[in-house]
């Protein structure tokens, strides 16, 4: 019996160790369908179960091991940094790369913090609460061998339109003003990239880099089932309340 050969073949079919990469949370924005709760804070700091939101992402972040995380801060920022910090006391790296007197946009913040992510990195939404599988969403970029990836969720709900073509693996189309047919599939909300995608951005949303990406054939799929909660909106608010009256968080 060839055990050498055997044990050969079992490594090859392990999954890639992946270290953990840093994570971009995208917490410029006006927030502006919160008013009046955001007129004198910004979104991260608005209250959800007692503790504002940015206090529970951190925590879901550090439990999945993802502890270097940039803040990509714009409107009332400077508020954030004054209740957050360097992260220490929720167990993060926390730093900060500011907008600006003007708004960058998505994919503008992005390439501003460009330094402080390095090569390779993940990107969450300001308002997402995404408890899923991290590294997994890591391996499968890293493995994809592009230069983008976005985690997609089969849209049965219909609340909302699809906006993504998804198919083995890959994203065929990204297009949130208009639909296409082969759409049965929305942006789930958290994405991983690769710096070179930003040399040549401009101050932008990122969907638009995203749709980009797509067309060329450059942008990896990752499906996700786990339902996404959010703060975006008021009914986004109150329905992430009841998730953690409900379930306790895990620390």
């Amino acid at each position: 019996m060839n055990t050498e050969g055997n044990l050969a073949r079992n490594v090859s079919k392990m999954s890639t160790v992946i270290d953990p990469l840093p994570v971009a949370i995208l917490a410029g924005g006006l927030a502006t369908r919160l008013r009046p709760i955001t007129q004198t804070i910004p979104k991260a700091l608005v209250p959800v179960a007692s503790e504002p939101f940015l206090a529970h992402q951190l925590r879901l972040l550090a439990r999945h091991r993802l502890r270097d995380i940039v803040l990509c801060v714009g409107y009332l920022g400077s508020q954030i940094e004054a209740v957050f910090g360097d992260g220490r006391q929720h167990d993060v790296r926390l730093r900060y790369s500011y907008d600006g007197p003007q708004l960058r946009g998505t994919a503008g913040a992005l390439r501003q913090a460009l330094p402080l992510l390095g090569k390779s990195f993940l990107v969450l939404y300001g308002d997402s609460y995404l408890d899923i599988d991290y590294s997994a969403v890591s391996r499968a970029f890293v493995e994809s061998n592009t230069v983008a990836l976005m985690t997609v969720m089969e849209n049965s709900h219909g609340t909302e339109p699809s906006n993504v073509w998804f198919n083995d693996r890959r994203i065929l189309a990204y297009n949130k003003k208009k639909p296409e047919p082969q759409m049965n599939h929305i942006d789930y909300g958290l994405s991983a990239f690769r710096a070179e995608c930003f040399a040549d951005c401009e101050d932008s949303d990122l969907s638009d880099l995203q749709s980009a990406l797509a067309m060329k054939g450059a942008l990896a799929g990752f499906e996700v089932t786990t339902p996404y909660y959010e703060i975006g909106s008021p009914s986004g608010l109150m329905a992430l309340e009841r998730y953690f009256h409900q379930q306790k968080p895990r620390l």
